[in-house]
């Protein structure tokens, strides 16, 4: 058998591309740790790094012709067209981080590329590598994401314009809440409810393109439509709700996948995704959701209708809880239209039942809005400003404004709904709630419609804090396995600094569910920050250009100051009232000048991941470069709620895009005992660099320092100087190392 360094006589040639969603840690540890393998074992190998400031070290033709196999090491697709003809292995890219070794010794047995493929997050296309499982879940979770983000403005808009329009021009009537016809309010009305009518085809269509592009955005959005009003367009019994939006969305974008995969001849070829590829999925999405999904929709909604309407005679208590199950499960699906319509046939015989659906309506929104006001670390910026929202759609009893939540964290934020709703509807059910309109929400009592109001509203308050509690107890034990299996981006998604994607969508956005370790993003919390995945996507990755530098060079610099011993300060009190004189050698500055002197410290005093991180965030702030160190906190703990950012190997890279910085700052310190970061190795980290952006930053430069930082980090040697280097001055000559 040959060694590993030899096929034969000559010596063996491998090539290896890495990349990750965000392309920023990731993508260049893994790129190191296999150089550094490959180094060892004799063997030959260029490394092609698909980062966020774009392909470097690009493989051309020579390259993949001479090479004896390819190992791809991502988290995203990576085309393998152009290594048809040779061997491949498709793995994680934490597999390239923590086992080059052994991916160099199996690529030599790997299967032959044939072509027309791509390596998509480390799944199986053309290699052995694990978690192709959970990457495809990865992929999906991106997709629900993105789809998400885009659906939340019109959640927002509209059901803010219902809400006023209600508020201050509408009245009860036997038929509902109704609008003096051509009124301005009547408008105002009728502009909102096309903001919801809208919602759902956006959601579907956008979860369709995240998967499938530009030729899966019609039927995406078309089988969206369908979901949304079913009755109207092909005379359904039931519209499918959101559920069904995600039915059609996740259809709609595979069945592109898959016609993309058919070999047609070349002449077709141009007009396939603008024509036959929409046409073709569009009408085979709209006959099959008609003819196949229709039938379970109706059959359930006839049966349940009849069900429901059996146990009207049964105990109050029981049918409360029922309706308030099913009013709360869907959100306008055909278990919610049941219910619903049940309560408003009886409202002329047995009002007491709109009772209990009124009560149960608003629990929803109202429970998810406080959800996001008890536990803000849990979530996005944008989610925060989406459960503000749904604070004043549920009050106005539209129920809506929780489909946001429940469509990014269907297991976590149903079950809550479903128990609150049923809370409510027993409470109201004992208590003889009545109400007069088929309506819900606190609206319809300051209408008169109700009767019993005082007990209708404790129903209501004792709903909406079973569902906030619930969701946030859920989400946080969804957070903590996570953290313990290795899974990345969840919680907020995705994406954090997208909203519930916004997204994330982002965000989405997650390394993928194979990753060993999670991928260090500059994510950012607020609304409007880019997302892909989370994590998630997770978050945007995107920081900025600008930022003075804090190192003097040239003549007249001050010497390095040396920590004093036993306080572990990056730079001594002395120095400190002196006016903070940064520590400039006479070498070239650190990190572009985003690390000083000022943000060094020698030893943490903290003994935590949260004391750390806000220890680390004072030290920043002693530049002048942070106006809100509370925020800077919060933005980076936000972060670590995603996923940790700890990368294992002892090392920690925290960080936050925030307004609460005016420009980017980079901190570094050392923890001798190490502290827990959640590292997915199990190592405490004891080399812990923390990062700082404002929203407004962009550009490359950035980016390509945390390339730099990330590649280096791989390297025992420097680490080993980092952690004993003895003083702030010896620390400094040490990242300028970095180039």
């Amino acid at each position: 058998m040959t060694s590993p360094a030899s096929d034969g006589q000559r010596k063996l040639k491998l090539l290896a591309v890495t990349a990750c969603p965000t392309g920023i840690a990731h993508t260049y540890m893994a790129a190191e740790k296999l150089a550094q393998a490959a180094a060892a074992l004799g063997i030959e190998m260029k490394v092609e790094t698909q980062g966020s400031i774009g392909a470097e070290n690009v493989l051309d033709d020579n390259d993949v012709k001479e090479a004896d196999g390819i190992i791809i090491a991502a988290d995203k697709d990576v085309a393998l067209d152009r290594f048809a003809g040779k061997k491949v292995l498709s793995v994680p890219v934490a597999d390239g981080i923590h086992r080059p070794e052994q991916l160099i010794e199996q690529v030599r047995s790997a299967p032959v590329h044939a072509g027309g493929q791509s390596a998509t997050a480390g799944g199986g296309a053309a290699g052995s590598g694990s978690g192709g499982g959970g990457k495809e879940r990865s992929a999906a979770y991106k997709a629900l994401m993105n789809g998400v983000s885009h659906m939340i403005p019109f959640v927002v808009v509209g059901g803010l314009l219902l809400a006023v329009s209600i508020a201050l021009g509408g009245h009860t009537t036997p038929k509902g809440i109704e609008f003096d016809k051509d009124s301005f309010w009547f408008y105002v009305n009728a502009l909102g409810g096309l903001g919801f009518k809208l919602m759902l085809p956006i959601f579907s269509g956008y979860i369709a393109f995240a998967l499938g592009d530009r030729p899966a955005l019609v039927p995406g959005m078309i089988g969206g439509f369908l979901a949304y009003d079913g009755m109207t367009i092909y005379g359904a019994d039931a519209n499918a709700g959101f559920l069904g939006a995600i039915a059609t969305g996740f259809l709609a974008g595979y069945l592109v996948v898959w016609i993309r995969k058919v070999k047609v001849p070349k002449f077709v070829q141009p007009i396939m995704p603008i024509i036959v590829i929409p046409i073709v999925s569009t009408l085979a999405l709209g006959l099959f959701y008609i003819y196949v999904i229709g039938q379970p929709i109706s059959w359930l909604f006839t049966h349940l209708t009849s069900w429901l309407n059996g146990m009207t005679g049964s105990s109050a208590i029981v049918l409360g809880a029922l309706i308030g199950l099913m009013i709360a499960f869907d959100m306008g699906g055909p278990v919610n239209k049941t219910a619903f319509l049940v309560a408003v046939g009886l409202i002329g015989t047995n009002n007491a039942v709109m009772g209990m659906a009124a009560a149960a309506i608003p629990v929803m929104p109202l429970g998810q809005g406080l959800a996001t006001l008890l536990r803000r670390k849990l979530y996005s910026d944008q989610e925060r400003e989406t459960g503000i929202a749904a604070l004043f759609m549920g009050f106005f009893g539209i129920s809506e404004g929780a489909i946001p939540f429940a469509a990014a964290r269907p297991a976590q934020v149903i079950p809550a709904n479903m128990l609150g709703g049923a809370v409510a509807g027993a409470i109201a059910g004992v208590a003889g709630v009545t109400d007069s309109v088929p309506h819900g929400g606190p609206i319809v009592s300051l209408f008169g419609a109700v009767g019993g109001a005082a007990m209708f509203f404790v129903a209501i308050a004792a709903g909406t804090a079973v569902t906030a509690l619930t969701t946030n107890a859920l989400i946080d034990l969804k957070g903590r396995k996570a953290a313990r299996r290795g899974d990345v981006g969840v919680g907020v998604e995705a994406a954090a600094g997208t909203g519930a994607a916004g997204a994330g969508a982002a965000g989405a956005g997650a390394a993928g569910a194979g990753s060993l370790v999670a991928e260090p993003v500059l994510t950012g919390v607020g609304s409007g920050s880019g997302a892909r995945v989370d994590a998630g996507a997770v978050g945007g990755a995107g920081v900025g250009s600008g930022g003075g530098s804090g190192v003097a060079s040239g003549g007249g610099s001050p010497a390095p100051v040396a920590a004093p011993s036993g306080d572990g300060a990056g730079v001594d009190g002395a120095a400190g009232a002196a006016g903070a004189t940064d520590v400039a050698g006479a070498g070239p500055e650190v990190l572009s000048g985003y690390l000083t002197a000022r943000t060094v410290k020698v030893q943490l005093a903290s003994q935590d991941k949260e004391a750390a991180i806000r220890e680390m965030a004072e030290m920043l702030a002693s530049t002048g470069n942070v106006r809100d160190v509370d925020e800077l906190v919060r933005v980076a703990l936000a972060r670590e709620a995603q996923g940790t950012t700890g990368l294992g190997e002892e090392i920690a890279i925290p960080h936050a895009k925030t307004d609460a910085v005016s420009s980017p700052t980079v901190g570094f310190a050392r923890s001798a005992e190490g502290i827990e970061w959640g590292s997915l190795d199990g190592t405490r980290a004891k080399l812990i660099f923390m990062i700082s952006v404002p929203e407004a930053a962009a550009g490359d430069e950035h980016l390509r320092i945390l390339a730099l930082l990330s590649r280096k980090l791989m390297d025992p040697g420097f680490q080993g100087r980092l952690v004993e280097a003895p003083d702030t001055g010896a620390v400094l000559e040490v990242l300028r190392e970095i180039r």
